[in-house]
């Protein structure tokens, strides 16, 4: 099952994408894809009786209308970083031993197609493609053989970065990663069942229509299964939440010299079988 959430802007509703592509409102179900929906067990199962009953009934969306993130606001979302062995050597650190975390503020969430802001005095704009995992029950002290019970799904996203912010002006990463329209997300959540194996997907991401990143997450250097435990020994993880996987070489930071985004750019990117993403970057006007 795919699902979407479009509408303007902080007015989403939830929705979902058959088979044949077809996009369909299902506000009518009577719940958003939130905590409390992702959280029920038989949540999916719900939605599934509800549409064979009342698919018929459901208005198409229309072609062109915006997507937004496919779930609402999570209690959090927790990245990992240097999870591929190359983009750690790009970025001149060591392969990490253990998972790296940071966290990414959530007001940075936005949707598929929305625009990346620069930021106000932003230097060193960069991209990141990434697996993101959403979690599907309430997860503490998880072993790695029960980390996929506790998945709702996957999803594309843009681990968009600020280099001078996150690495030159003190502190944690998180300065550099929480800038609104930061973490485009989607442009569906593809549960997991429709997912045969995460750790071997290919990603990609195009700069302007040159393919700059392109990998696959069999690289990683901690599996999805390892990350969902790891972390759950340091933090109850709620339903909804998201965890980026981290992003394979072909970075801005890494390129000699760097690239950085500007106004006018476009990245679009994918993750193998959970859609493609896009947007257009523009400046920061105050």
């Amino acid at each position: 099952m795919k699902l979407i959430r479009f509408g303007n802007a902080g007015a989403e509703r939830p929705g979902v994408v058959l088979e044949d592509g077809r996009q369909l409102d299902v506000s009518a179900f009577g719940i958003d894809w939130n905590e409390e929906f992702l959280g029920d067990e038989a949540g999916f199962q719900k939605l599934a009786e509800w549409l064979e009953a009342h698919q018929q009934d459901c208005p198409e969306i229309p072609s062109g209308v915006r997507l937004g993130s496919p779930i609402a606001r999570p209690s959090k979302i927790i990245c990992v970083g240097l999870n591929y062995s190359l983009h750690a050597k790009e970025s001149g650190m060591e392969v990490p031993k253990q998972p790296v975390l940071f966290m990414k503020a959530t007001s940075s969430l936005s949707g598929p197609f929305d625009e990346i802001v620069i930021p106000k005095n932003s230097e060193a704009t960069d991209w990141e493609v990434e697996l993101a995992v959403v979690i599907g029950k309430k997860a503490s002290y998880v072993s790695k053989e029960d980390a996929y019970d506790y998945i709702a799904g996957y999803a594309v996203h843009n681990d968009v970065s600020e280099r001078d912010f996150q690495l030159r002006h003190g502190g944690q990463w998180v300065k550099g990663k929480s800038a609104d329209t930061f973490a485009p997300l989607g442009p569906w959540l593809v549960t997991k069942e429709e997912v045969a194996d995460p750790n071997n997907l290919r990603l990609w991401l195009k700069l302007n229509g040159k393919t700059v990143q392109d990998s696959s997450t069999s690289d990683l250097v901690f599996d999805v299964p390892t990350l969902v435990s790891y972390i759950s020994q340091y933090m109850t993880l709620l339903p909804g939440d998201v965890i980026s996987t981290g992003t394979p070489s072909g970075v801005g930071m890494g390129f000699n010299p760097p690239v950085y985004l500007k106004a006018g750019d476009v990245v679009e990117l994918g993750v193998e079988g959970l859609g493609v993403s896009k947007q257009s970057v523009i400046a920061y006007k105050g």
